[in-house]
């Protein structure tokens, strides 16, 4: 539930200054020195294609937008950013680049230099990387016909690779009610929780969460969390028609935060 003295959405296309944008989307957070940073797409109304801005808070709920970070020639999305042994990585959308692309901050948050490609192919999008029992784990969509509806598993011993496919991948197939990823990987007491977004009718309109109750280079099963949906439009307001995306973050044992994004249309 949102906070009580917290007026949402805390971040619209109105608060970016350096790029006329038409929507934000896809927020991803990280906690450093006791502040917030927000990365999330851009999409720039001029070039249409996304780009990588930050935004910044101390107490998560009141937000000050940046500038833009990352930029490429073609279409960023997607910011999934995480920390790793002192160091902050990022893996953004950029299927049409054709490649997973891992991205290193040199000075963070503002200055990221590409690493190397961990998958290469016509079309993976919203890759979503965590780590689980000493290994790394990557879902990712891979629907050619922008369906939306295959998701693929991958599995590395270490983050730059190599990146095998799981023996039970695609693990999604068929099924746009719950396959392109929507948002950050975790681990809850052990368990693995994925997010996925339902994109039929049509794309993004609300997120499921499903635990991963075996998760092996061999094998894996999962289940649905509930029988509703985590998040779906509101009918009203800036989420009216559709949900898509969410980034939980464990303050401590009793208290979560997350950032969400949601979309209506605008005639």
């Amino acid at each position: 539930m949102p906070a009580d003295d917290l007026d949402n959405p805390v971040l619209t296309c109105a608060d970016i200054t350096d790029v006329p944008a038409t929507f934000v989307a896809d927020p991803f957070m990280v906690r450093s020195d006791d502040v917030w940073y927000m990365f999330f797409e851009v999409m720039t109304r001029q070039l249409g294609i996304g780009q990588i801005g930050l935004a910044i808070s101390e107490d998560g709920l009141r937000w000050r937008y940046q500038r833009i970070v990352l930029a490429e020639p073609y279409h960023l999305s997607y910011p999934y950013v995480f920390e790793w042994m002192h160091e902050y990585y990022m893996v953004p959308e950029s299927y049409i680049a054709g490649a997973v692309r891992l991205y290193k901050a040199v000075k963070f948050p503002t200055e990221w230099v590409f690493v190397k490609n961990l998958l290469t192919g016509p079309h993976y999008a919203d890759s979503s990387i965590f780590r689980h029992e000493d290994r790394w784990w990557m879902f990712t969509e891979s629907s050619l016909d922008m369906k939306h509806d295959s998701v693929r598993l991958f599995y590395a011993e270490r983050l730059d690779g190599p990146w095998l496919e799981h023996p039970r991948s695609p693990v999604v197939e068929k099924n746009p009610h719950v396959a392109r990823p929507s948002g950050r990987a975790l681990v809850v007491d052990g368990k693995p929780i994925r997010y996925a977004q339902d994109c039929f009718p049509i794309y993004g309109t609300q997120v499921r969460a499903f635990e991963i109750s075996e998760l092996t280079t061999e094998n894996y099963h999962e289940r649905q969390i509930g029988d509703l949906p985590l998040l779906t439009g509101s009918g009203a307001g800036w989420n009216k028609d559709g949900m898509h995306h969410i980034d939980p973050h464990k303050i401590d044992d009793n208290r979560w935060i997350a950032c969400v994004d949601g979309w209506h249309w605008a005639c």
